[in-house]
């Protein structure tokens, strides 16, 4: 990837992050590929933020353009639910505004090369919407392989939809490092 503007990360504060962030969770077309709609206000954006990040404090970042600047988006890890298994499964939402500054890759590099080389975790995977585009691209270009299809995987509010799982090993070639 080529150098583009400085990008910074943060931990996640959902009370200081949630009204910026509900530029991506309260819109419709965001959310679309979501297991639920968009949130109809700012209170429950910030109410679902507290939600996810409850116990992974360490494992969710505000996306910032500017150190300690205002959110753009979220990356997140997720442990499995066994933590021996030293794998993680990666999420990323960019605020509409913020689009096109490839800022969701650069960001998910910094936490797998994060996770990899400082918390032992041996494989990263995202289980991604088949018609979320602009995703199947971003885990592309990070040098996640496509391993399968889950058909039928996930009841969501626009119908039954299968999940893509991409994964990226500890010893994979890693894009970004050339």
């Amino acid at each position: 990837m080529n150098y583009q503007s400085p990008i910074f990360l943060r931990p996640l504060d959902p009370e200081r992050d949630g009204e910026a962030l509900h530029a991506v969770f309260g819109d419709e077309e965001s959310c679309v590929y979501m297991t639920g709609p968009a949130f109809k206000s700012v209170a429950e954006t910030i109410e679902n933020l507290q939600k996810w990040t409850k116990g992974l404090e360490d494992s969710s970042w505000a996306v910032c353009d500017i150190e300690d600047g205002p959110a753009l988006g979220r990356i997140a890890l997720f442990p499995d639910r066994n933590p021996s298994n030293a794998v993680m499964e990666a999420a990323c939402m960019i605020t509409p505004a913020a689009r096109g500054k490839n800022l969701a890759a650069r960001a998910l590099s910094i936490v797998i090369d994060e996770a990899f080389d400082k918390r032992g975790v041996r494989r990263i995977f995202a289980d991604v919407d088949p018609d979320n585009l602009p995703s199947i691209r971003t885990f592309e270009k990070l040098g996640f392989a496509r391993e399968g299809v889950l058909r039928g995987n996930w009841r969501t509010h626009i119908g039954v939809r299968d999940s893509v799982i991409f994964g990226l090993l500890r010893d994979d070639p890693r894009p970004w490092r050339n």
